[in-house]
């Protein structure tokens, strides 16, 4: 099975040094609200972050009820805006000092997903922090909110409320957050047919897959037990993707095998390797078993889950020549919620209320990390002998695009898929460490 520990030494990581979004999930049901600020007074904001800092939220006790997460990030340009020395900013990766618009080839984000077009302010120079709160309870954001709004020397330039509804299903329907890595060290117990992988590849300043360190952005202070996130927010087309299953499907159970095909799991969660011929919701919502499979031994064909479906590309487990080739330096921490109202059911015209997706993507290398998997596994299938072919799901498909599900006797063959999802817009912020929080909060 994939999944298994690597030999590493079982490291001391230090969880009460850490942002608590990164080693541990939020509540399956939740509530919650984006916010990202401009930088006006550095002085000011400088004191406004000491007096946040007690509300930010550790790693460590998060699995006790509390009301509210709080966590907080900067971009380069609110890195050197809050007065962070020169040689510091310059000890950063050349990624994140370029700042997710700039990437835009790398990541595919053209036509529609141009930064031309995205929701203001996101890609401009004017977002510099951002904030990330969670409740259980929509009542409980109120506290969360008002210390956000104490902070002195910054204008609030963007908010979004979000929210994961207690089905766990996104727009398209499908269960979300199953199949992260298991971070070594974290103190959360592994769920069976997890990657185990070294916390170095997500906390800075800490052993990796490699044997090393992580590097970290200067002084030491700053860079340990920070990471690196890709916040991104995309638009869904839930209309299009249930016409576009309505009209290449043979029936309405057809539609359900079509979309399983192109994501790799039914909508219940259940994954094809264990359940190829009828969904499972049991097997789906059991998280001890939705992600224990692997894929050389019993499925190199793609026959079950297409070399091409969306879990498959983000996630090749041992299918890569075998499990040669270690996916495990391309792993990140996701983190995903919602807006906007789900499109009612069995709708298939456009109701023109605006809904969507948020991630958040976190690990200790951007370019290695999400870069490579947005670039290579997702909007190319050349390492899996697909050609040029595009993740039928979350790809930056434009209507020419096709997807092959193998089959016997015959294949088959889906032509123009358009795309399902349209980025609106996104940013590279740095998590720093709590104590980091401290010496960024100092005056200069």
């Amino acid at each position: 099975m994939s999944g298994g520990a690597p030999e590493h030494r079982e490291p001391r990581l230090e969880l009460g040094d850490i942002q608590g979004t990164l080693l541990r999930p939020p509540p399956g049901a939740c509530h919650g609200v984006y916010q990202l600020y401009r930088i006006d007074d550095p002085a000011a904001a400088r004191r406004a972050l000491r007096t946040v800092l007690p509300s930010v939220t550790p790693a460590t006790g998060m699995d006790r009820p509390r009301p509210f997460t709080f966590n907080i990030a900067f971009t380069y340009t609110g890195l050197a805006a809050l007065g962070v020395p020169e040689d510091s900013l310059a000890s950063f990766p050349q990624e994140f000092r370029a700042g997710m618009a700039a990437r835009k080839e790398v990541l595919g984000d053209t036509g529609d997903g141009d930064p031309a077009c995205w929701v203001p302010p996101l890609g401009s120079k004017d977002v510099h922090i951002g904030i990330v709160i969670i409740t259980t309870a929509e009542e409980e954001l109120e506290e969360p909110l008002a210390i956000a709004a104490g902070l002195d020397g910054v204008s609030r330039i963007y908010q979004r409320d979000v929210y994961m509804p207690s089905s766990g299903r996104e727009h398209f329907g499908f269960r979300e957050s199953i199949g992260g890595p298991y971070v070594i060290g974290s103190g959360i117990e592994p769920l069976p047919g997890q990657d185990h992988v070294m916390p170095g590849e997500f906390v800075l300043g800490h052993e990796d897959e490699s044997g090393r360190v992580s590097p970290m952005p200067s002084p030491e202070v700053l860079g340990r037990n920070g990471t690196y996130v890709a916040f991104r927010q995309f638009a869904t087309d839930v209309a299009g993707f249930r016409t576009y299953l309505r009209e290449h499907a043979r029936s309405r159970d057809d539609e359900e095998l079509l979309a399983a095909k192109m994501v790799g799991r039914w909508r219940s969660g259940a994954p094809l390797a264990l359940a190829p011929e009828r969904d499972d919701p049991e097997l789906g919502a059991d998280p001890r078993r939705n992600n224990d499979f692997a894929y050389h031994e019993s499925d190199p064909d793609g026959l079950r889950v297409p070399q091409g479906s969306h879990i498959r590309r983000v996630n090749p487990r041992d299918s890569l020549t075998g499990g040669i080739v270690d996916t495990r330096i391309h792993r990140m921490v996701r983190r995903g919620a919602l807006y906007g109202p789900p499109l009612p059911e069995g709708r298939t015209d456009d109701d023109g209320v605006e809904r969507g997706l948020f991630f958040i993507f976190m690990g200790a290398d951007l370019a290695r990390q999400f870069e490579f998997i947005t670039q290579v596994w997702i909007n190319n299938g050349d390492f899996a002998g697909l050609g040029h072919t595009k993740d039928p799901f979350v790809g930056t498909n434009d209507g020419t695009g096709t997807y092959v599900i193998p089959a016997r006797p015959v294949r088959r063959r889906l032509t123009g898929l358009p795309g399902f999802i349209t980025v609106r817009g996104g940013e590279y912020c740095f998590m720093p460490g709590l104590r980091a929080l401290e010496w960024l909060a100092a005056e200069r």
